[in-house]
């Protein structure tokens, strides 16, 4: 292996501490995978990041669900329908070219950080929202466009979820975050049902990198119950310009 176990077990922890706090984790840990283990395919690098993220978002969901109340009525179909069309996604992956997705999510972020930096009050506070039909049809809306989406493409997956979620129901970013790792759960479990029956896991690597991303979730979590939206809002910020800086290079490249 190229990269010893340990320091790739710390870009993990890093990795699980940003996707619980704001989302995006996968863009510490995906390519530092991608480092360590050259000699195996993307399929089965992409099968161990998945499984680690999976165990890292499902300990993060549970320690949100003691510090955040989480809207379950509408978030369980909304992870329902993420799962299918994420399934969905994956099927489609050759139907649509990569550069067009490219630049179409490049456009999305730049729009979605612009609004959030003018929106001030943007998810500074938390809105009661009445468990309607309309808004659980809007959750099944959000579920299936983002699910599709990260089963197709994946990157800002998590972002996108908290800018919905926070613009179409009124959360706080800490509600939003800790609502979009329910959905993440969808998502990722749709791709598992793929990955771990095709022998695409390495298992010796990916338990303890998943180990390392549970505790990094778990800081994580921490840190945004602890220091709420705002903090949480400025790490979104970041974690955008940070995704648009790097899908811009891809592009004029």
């Amino acid at each position: 292996m190229v990269m010893d176990l340990y320091t790739l077990g710390f870009f993990s922890f890093c990795g699980g501490l940003i996707d619980a706090a704001v989302g995006g984790g996968g863009l510490v840990l995906m390519p530092a995978l991608l480092h360590a283990l050259p000699d195996y395919g993307l399929t089965t690098v992409f099968g161990t990041n998945k499984f680690a993220v999976w165990a890292g978002t499902l300990s993060s969901i549970f320690r949100y669900a003691k510090g955040v109340k989480i809207v379950w009525k509408i978030m369980i179909p909304t992870a329902l329908s993420a799962f299918f069309f994420s399934y969905l996604g994956a099927m489609s992956v050759s139907l649509v070219p990569k550069e067009t997705m490219q630049v179409v999510v490049f456009i999305l972020l730049v729009t979605m950080a612009i609004y959030t930096f003018i929106k001030k009050d943007l998810g500074r506070e938390h809105q009661h929202v009445k468990v309607t039909s309309k808004e659980i049809a809007k959750g099944i809306i959000f579920g299936s466009l983002i699910g599709f989406y990260d089963g197709l493409f994946g990157p800002g997956s998590g972002s996108f979820l908290i800018f919905l979620f926070v613009r179409g129901f009124g959360f706080d970013f800490l509600n939003a975050s800790a609502s979009a790792k329910l959905i993440n759960m969808g998502t990722f479990t749709a791709a598992l049902l793929f990955f771990i029956p095709s022998g695409n896991v390495l298992w010796d690597v990916g338990l303890f990198v998943a180990g390392c991303n549970i505790l990094g979730a778990l800081v994580g979590v921490f840190l945004a119950i602890r220091y709420g939206s705002r903090f949480i809002r400025i790490g979104f910020l970041i974690l955008l310009t940070f995704l648009i800086g790097r899908m811009g290079l891809n592009i004029l490249l």
